[in-house]
Order: structure tokens, then sequence, then C-alpha cells
């Protein structure tokens, strides 16, 4: 069952699927049932729309919230205070990553286009070997990595990357906290007059 990515407020503008995992917990837990699940694989290309997602259970629910966690560990990590947490969550999330990610493939439509398709009906272990190589791939890259932000927005604990010029950016989304600080600012403003 998949359902619609409206109806769960999900969010993909952190600038990478590991990162948008996390957002799933802010403000409220967002990953609340498989169905919200489903629709946050497809919102996060991991499956294509319509693509079969019938092998996602509870089980599956409850690893991708671990893997959240472990993936809020070591974005959010200071090493040189403690360094077995993060070895533990690294040790999950590399075990995770050996999973082979599901394997797309091209079909064509009637009409003549391509579209992704996947070869098989993915299983919870696909999929977040997928999320997890994401992290990997993102811990790992020096460049990448110094451009991991948090939003600086009140009461926003989301983390994106900052691929804006000037590596300026200041909010997970301009339309949402950077509107919010911008209608604060206002409100301020016309305080003082």
């Amino acid at each position: 069952m998949v359902a619609s990515t409206a109806a769960y407020e999900l969010r993909f503008d952190s600038g990478r699927i590991c990162l948008d995992l996390l957002a799933t917990a802010h403000p409220v837990e967002r990953l609340d049932g498989t169905g919200a699940l489903c629709a946050w694989l497809v919102g996060a290309g991991l499956v294509p729309a319509g693509g079969p997602l019938g092998r996602i259970d509870v089980g599956c629910l409850l690893r991708f919230r671990e893997l959240r966690a472990d993936i809020d560990q070591l974005i959010r990590a200071e090493p040189a205070l403690d360094r077995r947490p993060l070895e533990s969550a690294l040790d999950r999330i590399n075990t995770r990553a050996r999973g082979a990610p599901p394997a797309p493939r091209a079909v064509l439509t009637d009409d003549g286009r391509l579209v992704r398709r996947l070869h098989d009906d993915p299983d919870g272990p696909a999929l977040l070997a997928a999320v997890a190589r994401d992290l990997i791939e993102l811990l790992t890259d020096p460049v990448a990595a110094s451009r991991i932000r948090q939003c600086e927005g009140d009461n926003c604990s989301l983390v994106y990357l900052d691929t804006s010029r000037g590596r300026r950016r200041r909010w997970c989304s301009s339309e949402v906290c950077g509107n919010r600080e911008r209608v604060a600012r206002h409100r301020r403003r016309m305080a003082v007059s």
C-alpha cells in the first residue's frame, strides 16, 4: 500500500536521501506506519511511483527508524567526546550498506518514453542499503561533509546539505523556516514602530 506523500507532510529538501530520512522525525514522528514509510520511499526516489512495495512491513519500518537514529548520531557526533557509540553506529551502517540496493531498469512505455522501474519488489534490506550507502558517500566525501548544516530556524533541528552559492544558506527551507524568520522579523519591526 502506497500512501500519498502529502498525507504525511514529508520533506525532501535536505539535498541527500539520508538527511531526508532524518527529517521524518521532526517535529513529530512522520514514519508512523508502513504507509508513511512507503510514501517516504517513493518521495525519496528509492522506489518509482507506482512501484511494488508489498514487502514493506512493520519490521522494515522499525529498521528504518533504527537507521535514522544511527544517521542522527553520526551526523551530530562529536568524535572527541566518546567514540564507542559512534563506532557502534558505524558498524550498523556498514553492515546495512553491504546489501545490494534495488536494481533499476529502464522500461519503454506504450508512448515511447523510458521510465525507471525496479527489477524486483524491493525488500527492507535492499532499501536500507541504498540509504546507508548514501550516508557513507556523504560522510566520506570531505567536500560534501563540510556542507552539512543544521537549520538556524527557531525550534528546528533539521539538517541539510548547503549547496548554495557562497555557502550561506541558513535554513532547511526558505519557504518554511526562512519564511517564519522573515515574518518574525517583520512583526518585531512593526512592534517597535
